[in-house]
């Protein structure tokens, strides 16, 4: 072999192609593809070089520009789902124009074969599916329905919760017998797969107007119809509960609030970080108009997302006309099997689309595992009569707002609800209202809901009186020793205008009777529970109290908060008299106002000292007179609403609040003269994905010259129990001040954390942190040390002081820790940060609280 020509004929081999592909001509292949049957544009078509990742998706318009170097590629490949596959020869180096007819594909593989290999890494970059979600994004604000300057529609608002699955075998058990009309009222043609067993109904119908400048929304129901399962249960309360579960959703919002849970959109401003996007098919809706089936996932299947498909149009407005969202299995929430989000729209006239019909359906069960038998639950709203851009009067949108439904509203014939009902009822539906009716005039039923009552609310009910709470019937603490209590309170079915609680306890170690009593008369003729409050309340209060605490005597009963570190021997017995009065209006303003004389004699190790003429002088008791006033606003705030009780839902608004008291001396024995100014913020700080934090920022200032004992004693907590208002690793009474400044962060990560690390991941914990700063201060005219007059700061039994005004330096603590284990339980390490020096102190230690939650 001629090695010499070899080597030549490589070398001109090597140098031939070399140039060859240094100077090689760009390809450019540009066109347009179409749907082969009826001429149609198609839009994100995606058209690549045969056996290679260089390739773009068609815009709008179905147009295409594809450019390469590259001299090898000599093919394009055009595809898209719903579509056969094309084939079809370029020229290299040369500009050309290649328009596409793509025939539909008319059979569908019988079979998919999986071959292993590396699978394909999913990028944002050049996803045609990205890019269709971006157009979606930028065109949110004009599908919104407040993007019109008027809009009226009528809404029929349907829940439904039902025992699944329930054997059949149930009713021919002896002791079910009795509840057979109930058990066999079944329904399987529902929910696929699903027998279930109405319970409970809630229907309403509303009309509502909407007015963009100046922005007003006024909703009038028309009619409410719901199951009423007797006075052991509050059903209204029941159903503000189940709507704030299934909240209504909105998917051009940027986070969905359902069951305790913020999820973030698919359409939301950063989905594209969170989810995956896949063009899986292209349809064709009612009216012959393509829309793309845009699949979703989320990258991380335990975060707080939605997995499912998303229809989009494709006339310009790129608005979404039906979306199924569901929840990853995985996902870090409670009780929850799955949920499920189906949403449709209609086209109105002007070629827009409105929401015509939103069905949530969610599957509770306390394992995940085990799907035999829970609580299935559904909220459908159907939109109809849907009208744009026709104004009224300014009283349409600003008629006051009714908190009260009339009798009329309530008790619609069977008429008006056939006629105006704008969804159907299932045969096992319509039997619901009924088969309560029966249930709760049942003895047997009766006797199971008290027992509920008291097992889960702590009372027994006896008519017009419960007894009750049932965690305070025992307690103890060093200066009561052991501590019996009873009380209770009257019900509506006494007077829904007359309220009266009572209690009387007894200690065995100091030998002396407690007892309260309160009277409350409401001017509105309802409860003084329900929005909007307008009552009178005269009380009247003889107990122990630890300095500092809030006068939430139910909680210091509590029998597990008897446990506590350290010295905890001084406290007070207190004497309060007092009156009340507190006003509610429509926009969730209040005021208060109130007398309050209240007596202080120091119990335990607590004494009331000062100096009197160079000599040492013990005081009894201290009597001081107020006059209290406050305001309060909490826009849009909503509660859960029980007869006797009524508890805030948290929402993304702030509640902002103003009170003020002054002592007005020799009225009523009052003996000293001051004016209390105090603020606070409390606002909830929704993050997405990183969960949600409670922000709370106070602030106090007193004029005046006073003994310690009426200056601010910080809230502290020597239970093991982890207090949210309370500082963990403070002793009671160690800090007082006359004026301060404080805020408190709980953040709760929901998982954003640990859902990404594998042995967390199954456990379902949360992570959660906090801190807590206190700024504060005695001012020259309220320190003992420079008036001896004043009381003297408490000191321990070796005359160390125990109560300290905070100087230049905060009081800092902060934790960090674990909720949800076992679904209820948080456990946080606290640590303190400072004023470490004062005595019987902690300097870190963990603590525990009990909640429930999803």
């Amino acid at each position: 072999m001629d090695f010499k020509k070899f080597y030549k004929s490589l070398f001109f081999s090597i140098f031939f192609f070399s140039v060859t592909s240094l100077f090689a001509q760009t390809t450019v292949v540009t066109g347009t593809v179409t749907d082969a049957t009826n001429k149609q544009t198609l839009p994100y078509v995606v058209v690549a070089f045969t056996g290679t990742t260089n390739g773009v998706p068609t815009d709008n318009d179905g147009k295409y520009r594809l450019v390469t170097n590259n001299p090898n590629y000599k093919q394009i490949k055009i595809s898209f789902l719903g579509y056969k596959d094309a084939f079809l020869t370029v020229i290299p180096g040369k500009e050309q124009v290649i328009n596409v007819k793509l025939f539909p594909a008319s059979t569908q593989l019988n079979e998919v074969v999986v071959k292993s290999g590396k699978k394909p890494k999913y990028r944002n970059k050049d996803n045609p599916a990205v890019e269709l979600i971006r157009k979606v994004i930028e065109n949110k604000e004009k599908n919104r329905p407040e993007a019109y300057d008027y809009v009226e529609y009528r809404e029929y608002d349907k829940m439904m919760f039902s025992l699944s699955n329930v054997s059949a075998k149930f009713s021919d058990r002896k002791f079910f017998r009795k509840y057979k009309f109930i058990l066999d009222n079944r329904d399987s043609s529902l929910i696929p797969g699903k027998s279930l067993l109405p319970l409970y109904l809630d229907e309403k119908l509303i009309q509502t107007y909407y007015r963009k400048n100046p922005e007003k929304t006024r909703e009038t129901v028309l009619g409410q119809k719901g199951v009423n399962f007797g006075g052991s249960i509050d059903n209204e309360g029941v159903t503000q509960y189940f709507k704030h579960l299934y909240s209504k959703v909105n998917i051009y919002d940027n986070n969905i609030f359902l069951i305790t849970s913020q999820f973030l959109s698919p359409i939301s401003d950063n989905s594209p970080n969170y989810y995956k996007f896949f063009i899986s098919d292209t349809v064709t809706d009612a009216n012959n108009k393509k829309l793309v089936e845009l699949s979703f996932t989320p990258r991380n299947t335990n975060d707080v997302l939605f997995e499912g498909k998303i229809y989009i149009t494709l006339d310009g407005n790129y608005a979404v006309e039906k979306a199924t969202l569901s929840v990853n299995k995985n996902i870090n929430i409670n009780f929850i099997r799955s949920i499920r989000v189906d949403l449709e729209f209609e086209q109105n006239p002007d070629g827009r689309y409105h929401l015509s019909r939103s069905n949530t359906l969610a599957d509770f069960g306390a394992s995940k595992k085990d799907a035999k038998s829970g609580l299935f639950g559904m909220r459908t709203i159907t939109y109809k009569n849907y009208i744009v851009n026709k104004p009224h009067p300014d009283t349409t949108y600003s008629a006051p707002t009714e908190f009260e439904l009339s009798d009329e509203v309530k008790h619609r014939s069977d008429a008006f609800w056939n006629q105006n009902r704008l969804d159907t009822l299932s045969t096992a539906e319509s039997k619901v209202y009924k088969n309560v009716d029966s249930l709760r005039n049942m003895p047997s039923f009766k006797r199971t809901m008290d027992i509920a009552t008291l097992l889960l609310a702590g009372y027994k009910g006896f008519g017009w009186f419960e007894m009750g709470p049932a965690s305070t019937f025992y307690s103890f603490n060093p200066v009561e020793g052991l501590r019996l209590r009873l009380g209770g309170r009257t019900t509506a079915e006494l007077s829904k205008r007359y309220y009266f609680e009572t209690y009387a306890a007894y200690g065995f170690k100091d030998e002396r009777a407690k007892y309260f009593l309160s009277a409350t008369y409401s001017l509105n003729n309802k409860s003084v529970y329900r929005f909007p409050q307008d009552y009178f309340r005269i009380s009247y209060q003889h107990d122990t109290k630890i300095p500092g605490q809030s006068l939430q005597f139910v909680q210091e009963d509590n029998f597990l908060l008897s446990f506590k570190r350290g010295v905890s021997d001084k406290y007070l017995y207190d004497d309060f008299y007092r009156l009340d009065y507190v006003h509610e209006l429509a926009n969730h303003l209040s005021f208060a106002g109130g007398f309050k004389k209240w007596t202080q004699e120091p119990a335990g190790s607590l004494y009331f000292n000062n100096i009197v003429n160079g000599l040492p002088n013990s005081i009894h008791t201290l009597t001081t007179t107020e006059l209290t006033g406050s305001i309060r606003y909490a826009p849009h705030e909503e509660f859960y609403q029980g007869k006797l009780y009524r508890v805030p839902i948290p929402n993304k608004y702030p509640q902002l609040e103003l009170d003020f008291a002054a002592g007005v001396k020799n009225f009523f024995g009052g003996e000293y003269n001051y004016q209390r100014l105090d603020a606070r913020i409390d606002k909830r700080l929704y993050e997405s994905q990183l969960g949600y934090a409670d922000i709370n920022v106070s602030a106090g200032k007193l004029f005046g010259q006073v003994p310690f004992p009426l200056l601010t004693i910080h809230q502290a907590n020597q239970t093991y129990a982890y207090d949210l208002n309370a500082y963990n690793l403070m002793n009671f009474l160690e800090f007082t001040s006359d004026h301060y400044e404080s805020i408190r962060i709980d953040q709760h990560f929901m998982g954003f954390i640990f859902n990404k690390i594998p042995l967390f991941k199954k456990l379902k914990w949360r992570e959660v942190a906090s801190i807590k700063a206190l700024y504060g201060g005695v001012t020259d005219k309220n320190n003992p040390s420079l008036h001896p007059s004043l009381y003297q700061f408490p000191v321990d039994a070796n005359g160390q002081q125990i109560t300290y005004a905070l100087g230049k330096t905060p009081y800092v603590e902060g934790s960090v820790g674990i909720e949800n284990i076992f679904k209820f339980i948080r456990i946080d390490f606290v640590k303190r940060f400072n004023y470490l020096d004062h005595p019987d102190v902690a300097s870190w230690g963990f603590r525990t609280r009990v909640k429930f939650d999803f």
